[in-house]
């Protein structure tokens, strides 16, 4: 994410919920999202093009999309301008929007993780990530694995999490909440 460096939205919580939000609208399932030089790929199963014919009714097809970062820059604009126009945040089993608010919560534990050069493929809403961290023996590759279940719950703890950092956030140094 090189392009994000040193602007205000360089974190991977921003970058995945608007590369979610673009799944949600294409109507994509099954992701595959790999990290390149100059963007990112991403590949999921959707209805076919012009898929409202009896013949393909219900038939997913493979699609990947190359978004260059400019084209990622574009998405989180898109993104902060729709900010706040949904009826409600709160998450509900079977949300409507699953991709933007399970990969915000993801791109939030990849920001905690300090790492970089993403790679993570879902299935049935759970999630593998490979991530390269570095640590004091070095840079190499982790695994972390989320089931449905657990993104969920991610997802429905986020807003009290987001409150909690805004308190914490807006208190003067030296001062505890309580």
């Amino acid at each position: 994410m090189r392009i994000y460096d040193g602007s205000p939205r360089q974190g991977w919580e921003n970058v995945l919920r608007a590369i979610g939000a673009f799944a949600d609208r294409e109507r994509m399932k099954e992701l595959l999202l790999l990290e390149l030089e100059g963007g990112f790929l991403l590949q999921g199963m959707a209805l076919p093009e012009g898929g409202h014919d009896s013949d393909t009714f219900g038939a997913l097809a493979k699609r990947t999309y190359e978004l260059t970062d400019d084209q990622v820059a574009q998405l989180l604009d898109e993104e902060e301008a729709q900010r706040g126009t949904a009826g409600s945040e709160v998450p509900h089993a079977e949300i409507a929007n699953y991709y933007e608010q399970a990969m915000r919560v993801i791109g939030s534990y990849v920001d905690a993780q300090k790492a970089r050069d993403l790679f993570l493929f879902e299935q049935e809403g759970s999630f593998v990530l490979r991530l390269l961290m570095s640590s004091s023996s070095g840079v190499g590759h982790q695994l972390a694995e989320f089931t449905r279940d657990e993104i969920l719950a991610m997802i429905e703890a986020a807003p009290e999490q987001r409150g909690a950092t805004e308190t914490a956030d807006a208190q003067p140094a030296g001062e505890a909440s309580s």
